[in-house]
């Protein structure tokens, strides 16, 4: 399934990848917000040209709503279309390697414990040393996100099998249907849901077990449009304050781990202001910790 908005060109990117995989999903349902028809237009011609490759495509689902209010409702659209098997989600902005599909479905074969699985993204960068000094400083306990390493490490463990993880990652997870068939996304997180694909991870509870299967490779094109463009620690406190208040709000070693969390953003945010020589870094710190309030009111 493949939530879009405003973005052709990469949704076009995308579903050509689909259709090349060396194993077909048996369907693809497309949710598109945007307020024109361009997407698609251009996905249907794309269906209409494209060969038939051993004699099958995906069946296409397309469902095209403006009245939608982002990612989270999106997905719960497409998901209320799906059948049993395994449910795959994917951002429109990828492109997946020919084998990501098959290595996907191998990983669930590897661990027939997991209850998701999700691939790698091979384009992205380590960030500075100084902020994975932060990171592993301040981001303790629960808000300790052991995804990154496995990133930072994509080509070392190209061939590695499938490792154990605590969450996964909204634009390239999947899991097993009869998991999740009465679950949904929170559609109170409205727009660009920062931390929507943790909340749905944990919202499974301590048994769910969780993989990412370094075979499985896409790059994300990090498309710019429709992206928040707001400084990163509005989208950091946002994400944490959120899950903080949605699933870790109890215990005396999570109230600290937010505490001192919350203690590095204002660190991060302090350095950053003297370096611009602007309050925008702490605005932008104080006004997702707002948003994150807001969207847990009204849960």
């Amino acid at each position: 399934m493949i939530p879009t908005r405003d973005r052709p060109r990469d949704l076009a990117a995308a579903v050509e990848s689909v259709l090349r995989q060396t194993v077909v999903p048996a369907t693809l349902v497309i949710v598109d917000q945007s307020p024109g028809s361009e997407s698609k237009d251009l996905i249907g011609q794309i269906y209409a040209e494209a060969p038939p490759r051993i004699g099958e495509k995906p069946r296409l689902t397309y469902v095209h709503d403006p009245h939608i209010s982002g990612l989270a409702e999106a997905r719960n659209r497409a998901m209320d279309l799906l059948e049993d098997g395994i449910w795959l989600f994917l951002d429109d902005d990828v492109i997946l390697e020919p084998r990501f599909v098959e290595e996907i479905l191998a990983a669930y074969t590897r661990r027939p414990e997991a209850t998701g699985v999700s691939g790698v993204v091979t384009n992205y960068s380590k960030p500075p040393l100084e902020f994975r000094l932060w990171r592993s400083i301040f981001m303790r306990g629960p808000f300790r996100d052991d995804r990154q390493a496995v990133y930072w490490r994509v080509e070392e463990l190209r061939d590695h099998e499938p490792l154990r993880v605590s969450r996964l990652g909204g634009g390239l997870m999947s899991f097993r249907a009869e998991a999740i068939q009465q679950l949904r996304f929170n559609d109170h997180l409205r727009g660009v849901s920062e931390g929507e694909d943790v909340d749905f991870c944990l919202s499974l509870g301590p048994r769910a077990q969780f993989f990412m299967a370094p075979r499985a490779r896409l790059v994300h094109k990090h498309s710019a449009i429709g992206r928040e463009q707001r400084h990163f620690l509005a989208r950091l406190s946002r994400g944490a304050f959120y899950l903080y208040g949605r699933h870790w709000n109890h215990g005396f070693k999570n109230r600290l781990c937010f505490l001192w969390l919350k203690a590095g953003c204002a660190l991060l945010a302090s350095a950053s202001a003297l370096r611009r020589r602007s309050l925008e870094p702490w605005r932008a710190f104080l006004t997702g910790a707002r948003d994150a309030r807001e969207t847990l009111a009204g849960c």
